[in-house]
């Protein structure tokens, strides 16, 4: 089996010493290329590149940036067809940011001796499965996307980004985001098939859940969503402290039973359109894609498969 392994040496929980262990383990029994990023879009392009050299297998070590430039690099050639699994090269994924919301989705471990080892032996047994994704504006997405709050909260840790990056400053940021809102916080417009436009003041779209992890706890919006359903979107109305805060403590709950006069919530949609009367900032998977009036959000299945 022909492998490449893409490692992001600016991640926070990668090291020198770890990509050489994971290399030397996964060499063992795959021919692999190993290689490492040295800028925003390599991961990317390495991947594009393993999918048109008939490659059997990705492994993305890295964090959920990482993860998502690979997945986006596997499939740039497939048009947002569902079903095309086995037409691309299989991911495999080793932790190695601060938060790893994919992986630990997938029930991977977080430490990365632990998840080298699990790969190994996925290899080994021939164990992988097939997973749905989101495609938004043309950006593949693996488990959320959004318009408005979250992704002013990206676009401030973005431009903090680096080894420190964790919990304490996206919340640090979603504080400052929700006081003072980069640009302004416009009305946005959500269409579902089956139901009237609805008016809301931020939109959250999830691919599986949870939505995220607020260092080791989980974040639950749509807790019906998986890779397995259509996409979930979980909107409020207003953005008053009292709702925010209602919200945010179901949200900390283990079973995240969202309920309240203010909240918009739809599962298992196979596509949604959000749209807005001024450029507000968009984000897939924690990265920020730029500015955007309006995105089409459309849940392909199968688009996938992950080696676990």
């Amino acid at each position: 089996m022909r492998a490449v392994l893409v490692v992001n040496p600016q991640a926070t929980a990668t090291t020198a010493g770890g990509r050489d262990v994971l290399a030397h383990a996964l060499a063992s029994q795959l021919k692999l290329d190993v290689v490492e990023t040295e800028h925003r879009g390599h991961a990317m392009a390495v991947a594009t590149a393993a999918a048109g050299d008939d490659i059997d297998l990705v492994v993305a070590h890295g964090g959920d940036g990482t993860v998502n430039e690979v997945v986006n690099g596997l499939l740039a050639g497939i048009g947002g067809r569902p079903g095309v699994a086995d037409t691309v090269p299989m991911l495999g994924v080793v932790p190695g940011g601060s938060a790893n919301v994919f992986a630990r989705a997938l029930g991977l471990p977080r430490d990365p001796v632990e998840a080298t080892y699990r790969l190994l032996h996925a290899i080994e047994e021939h164990r992988s499965r097939r997973v749905g994704l989101g495609l938004a504006d043309g950006r593949w997405f693996t488990f959320n996307a959004g318009l408005g709050w979250d992704a002013d909260v990206v676009a401030g840790v973005d431009r903090r980004r680096g080894k420190r990056t964790g919990p304490s400053l996206y919340l640090r940021m979603a504080v400052a985001c929700y006081l003072r809102p980069p640009a302004g916080r416009p009305p946005l417009t959500v269409r579902v098939p089956g139901a009237e436009p609805v008016t809301v003041r931020t939109v959250f779209v999830s691919n599986t859940d949870p939505w995220s992890y607020l260092g080791s706890r989980p974040v639950h919006l749509n807790t019906e969503c998986s890779f397995d359903t259509g996409l979930g979107v979980f909107a409020l109305r207003g953005l008053a402290l009292p709702t925010v805060l209602r919200h945010l403590r179901q949200a900390l709950r283990a079973n995240g039973r969202h309920r309240g006069r203010r909240l918009v919530r739809h599962d298992d949609m196979p596509i949604v359109r959000v749209d807005s009367p001024e450029p507000v900032n968009f984000q897939v998977d924690g990265d920020l894609v730029g500015q955007r009036t309006g995105v089409e959000f459309v849940s392909v299945p199968n688009a996938l498969r992950v080696v676990l």
